[in-house]
C-alpha cells in the first residue's frame, strides 16, 4: 500500500487548473491537490459533471474548487476561461489531463475519429498551456505545467495512432517550452502513467473481456500489478510543489517498469480478427453512448 508523505499544507497558496477534471484520473488528482491545500479549478464541457465532481473534490469546508464549462479545443473559450480564473487569482499550476482515446485499426479511422482524439489531446492542451503561459510571462509569475502522457511517446503504439501522435506532440512541447520559458521561471514536465484503470477509459481501451493487450495488463508489468491512484497523485503533487524547482523538461514514467520490460502497447492486438474488431467497435460505441446519457 502506498504511503502519503505530504503535509496537509504542501500546496497551500497554489492555484491549479485541471483540464478534464470532472471524471477519471482528473477528478482523482484534483482531490489530492485540494487535500494538500491548493485552490483547484476544473474544466470540462458538461456543467452537471463538473458540479458533481466539485462536491467530491471539496472534502472539507476549507477546500476551494471552481468549475469552468469550457471546450478546450476552442482557443476563444480557453481565453475566456483564463480571464475568469485570473479574476479570482492567477494560476500557479496547470495539469493537462483532458484526453480522448479508443482502440481501432488505423485503416478504419475516419477524419472525424482522428480529430476527436487529437483536437483534445494536442490542440486543446496547447491552447490551455499557451493561455496560462502568456499570462504568467506578462505578470512576471512563475508557473508549473504537468501533462499526463503515456509511455508510447517513446515507442509509438499500433491501434491507438491518433493518441500516440498527439501525446508525442505534448512530449515535444514539454521539452521545447521548458527551454523557451525557463528564463521566466516556468517549468514544464510530464508523467507517463502505465496501467491505472478507470472505468470509462478502460472500456474503450479494453472492450473485449476475453482479449487483453500489453498496455492494459498487469502481467506485463514487472511489479505484477496495476498502479495505485495514490502513487500517481503523489508524483503530481511533487511536480506542482516548490520542492523541485530545478526539474523541468522531463517526462517521467510511472508504470512499474512496464516500458523497460517491453513496450506496453496495443501491438499484440494484431491477432484480432475482423469479427473481433467489430465486436470491440460495438462495445466502444455502447460505452460512449452510455457516458453521454449519464452526463445529459
Amino acid at each position: 500500500m502506498s504511503i502519503d508523505i505530504f503535509r496537509p499544507d504542501a500546496l497551500a497558496g497554489k492555484s491549479i487548473l485541471v483540464t478534464g477534471g470532472g471524471s477519471g484520473l482528473g477528478k482523482e488528482i484534483s482531490k489530492a491537490l485540494a487535500d494538500r491545500g491548493a485552490t483547484v479549478h476544473i474544466c470540462g464541457r458538461r456543467a452537471q459533471v463538473l458540479e458533481a465532481a466539485a462536491r467530491e473534490i471539496a472534502s472539507s469546508d476549507k477546500a476551494k474548487v471552481y468549475t469552468h464549462v469550457c471546450d478546450i479545443r476552442d482557443a476563444d473559450q480557453v481565453d475566456q476561461m483564463m480571464e475568469a480564473i485570473w479574476s479570482v487569482g492567477p494560476l500557479t499550476g496547470l495539469l493537462n489531463n483532458a484526453a480522448a482515446n479508443f482502440i481501432a485499426p488505423t485503416k478504419e479511422l475516419s477524419p472525424r475519429g482522428f480529430r476527436a482524439v487529437t483536437s483534445t489531446v494536442m490542440d486543446g492542451s496547447f491552447h490551455v498551456t499557451l493561455a496560462a503561459g502568456k499570462r504568467w510571462i506578462a505578470g512576471g509569475l512563475k508557473g508549473s505545467v504537468v501533462s499526463n502522457l503515456v509511455t508510447w511517446v517513446w515507442t509509438g503504439s499500433a491501434f491507438v495512432v491518433p493518441s500516440a501522435m498527439a501525446k508525442t506532440a505534448l512530449h515535444a512541447m514539454t521539452m521545447s517550452l521548458a527551454v523557451e520559458w525557463g528564463p521566466y521561471g516556468i517549468r514544464l514536465n510530464a508523467t507517463a502513467p502505465g496501467p491505472f484503470p478507470t472505468e470509462s477509459a478502460w472500456e474503450k481501451l479494453n472492450p473485449l473481456p476475453d482479449t487483453k493487450s500489453s498496455a492494459t495488463s498487469a502481467d506485463t508489468v514487472p511489479m505484477r500489478r496495476f498502479g495505485q491512484m495514490r502513487e500517481l497523485q503523489s508524483l503530481i503533487i511533487f511536480l506542482m510543489s516548490d520542492a523541485c524547482e530545478y526539474l523541468t523538461g522531463q517526462t517521467i514514467a510511472i508504470d512499474g517498469g512496464q516500458h523497460l520490460a517491453g513496450p506496453g502497447t496495443f501491438a499484440d492486438l494484431s491477432v484480432l480478427t475482423d469479427e473481433q474488431w467489430k465486436a470491440a467497435r460495438d462495445a466502444i460505441v455502447k460505452s460512449t453512448e452510455r457516458d453521454k446519457s449519464q452526463r445529459a
